[in-house]
């Protein structure tokens, strides 16, 4: 096997050794892979329009990186400590934040691109 693909599978095997990572230690990453699983799963249930199915895989992604790089940020001010500077703490805070406007921004995005496709169901499962 050439050197080249052997750095790659071994690159492939970290990235899922932290993926591995992540579920087994981050709660919060374990139910945003659980709500994932259900927009994924009302995606082929409504079958949406190609380009609301791309939005909100998208939305997906970017909450789950959000998280991942939020766990790495807070992995590293672990190893500073929040003794050793005043912001350490400050640092978890607006990583934090900004896993909360990713998925506030998501579930905003979410009811919009769903909310259409539930009333028609509703008046479906009302009129009968």
């Amino acid at each position: 096997m050439p050197n080249e693909i052997k750095k790659f599978l071994r690159s492939l095997k970290h990235a899922f050794d932290g993926l591995a990572y992540a579920v087994a230690h981050e709660r919060n990453f374990r139910i945003e892979m659980l709500v994932a699983f259900l927009v994924v799963s009302l995606i082929f249930i409504f079958q949406v329009k190609s380009w609301e199915a791309i939005v909100l895989i998208l939305m997906i992604m970017w909450v789950l990186v959000a998280e991942l790089v939020n766990t790495v940020l807070e992995r590293v001010v672990d190893i500073l400590k929040p003794r050793i500077h005043p912001y350490a703490h400050l640092i978890k805070d607006l990583m934090a934040g900004a896993v909360l406007i990713s998925s506030l921004s998501a579930l905003i995005i979410g009811i919009i691109i769903f909310y259409p496709y539930f009333k028609e169901l509703a008046g479906f499962l009302f009129l009968r």
